[in-house]
């Protein structure tokens, strides 16, 4: 799906937006002259964004009036207070406004809102990446709860800041994040605590690193250094992560099948496999690595010494 930009401006009430991903998206909205404001308890400042400080699961006055005036309301908060607040601010929101969430599991919302806002406009939205590595071309998964021409322009709104918008249903994007992110950040933690039962000097590792190796070593290094919560969220929130950590726990141990009872054939049928989920996306994927390994990665690229 490519959504069109929507140029017209709103106003927006940012609940959490003292967040990562609240900040990341009022700057965003504020960059297209949407006047935004953020709702949070810590009310901390969001440069060039009016704060209030408050509770939107048992709004005081200010906050209520700010809902009701709003066009768009984002839940950028996590799934329990998002659950608690559905009711709540759908009930303070004028009619046709957009309800917004950012969770990182859709299932579990998108029932909530057919249960206790089934009228309210309302889409899910999750930003595939770090929220400081900005919005320009990056895709932010879009899952359209309860569909009206302002989710479509909410939509247009967010493919405005740059973002491209991938649409899908709300089993689809848990399935899907559960391979992109569950079973990516699970393999990259995975090497890094058998790195650790190997016992090998940290600079002995730079030092020999192949250009595979490195590349995942940079992989570990940015992984294992975020926020335990963020991460910890995307393992035990998702229902369909379970799943993929047992596939990633049967497909080593296929892997040692293949070495320990078989020859370079079945060996051979492994990578074949390991590679085939990539379709028609082969050689793009090969020349990218490609790219990397004579690149960022090339040894005269790389500050520090030692060979990629």
């Amino acid at each position: 799906m490519t959504t069109p930009p929507d140029t017209r401006t709103c106003a927006l009430v940012i609940v959490g937006g003292a967040g990562a991903v609240g900040a990341m998206l009022a700057k965003s909205a504020r960059a297209e002259g949407d006047s935004v404001t953020v709702v949070d308890p810590a009310a901390a400042p969001v440069p060039g964004v009016d704060s209030v400080c408050g509770d939107v699961t048992d709004p005081d006055p200010q906050v209520r009036a700010l809902l009701a005036e709003a066009d768009a309301v984002i839940l950028a908060v996590p799934e329990a207070v998002a659950v608690a607040a559905v009711r709540v601010v759908d009930g303070a929101m004028k009619p046709g406004a957009v309800l917004v969430e950012t969770l990182s599991v859709k299932s579990e919302i998108h029932r909530v809102l057919r249960d206790r806002a089934s009228t309210r406009p309302a889409v899910g939205i999750n930003p595939l990446f770090a929220p400081g590595l900005g919005t320009a071309g990056r895709p932010v998964a879009a899952v359209i709860h309860h569909d009206s021409p302002a989710v479509g322009r909410f939509l247009g709104a967010v493919t405005g800041w740059g973002a491209r918008v991938v649409a899908m249903s709300a089993d689809e994007h848990d399935r899907t994040a559960a391979a992109t992110q569950a079973l990516t950040h699970a393999a990259i933690l995975a090497f890094g605590l058998a790195l650790g039962d190997l016992g090998i000097d940290a600079d002995t590792l730079v030092d020999a690193a192949t250009p595979p190796h490195t590349t995942l070593l940079a992989l570990l290094g940015r992984v294992a250094t975020g926020q335990a919560e963020v991460y910890h969220d995307i393992q035990a929130g998702n229902p369909q992560a379970a799943a993929a950590r047992a596939a990633l726990a049967a497909a080593l141990r296929r892997l040692s099948e293949a070495v320990e009872h078989g020859g370079p054939r079945e060996f051979g049928d492994v990578m074949a496999a390991a590679r085939a989920p990539l379709g028609d996306h082969l050689d793009r994927y090969r020349t990218l690595c490609a790219d990397l390994f004579t690149g960022p990665l090339a040894p005269e690229r790389r500050s520090g010494g030692g060979t990629p």
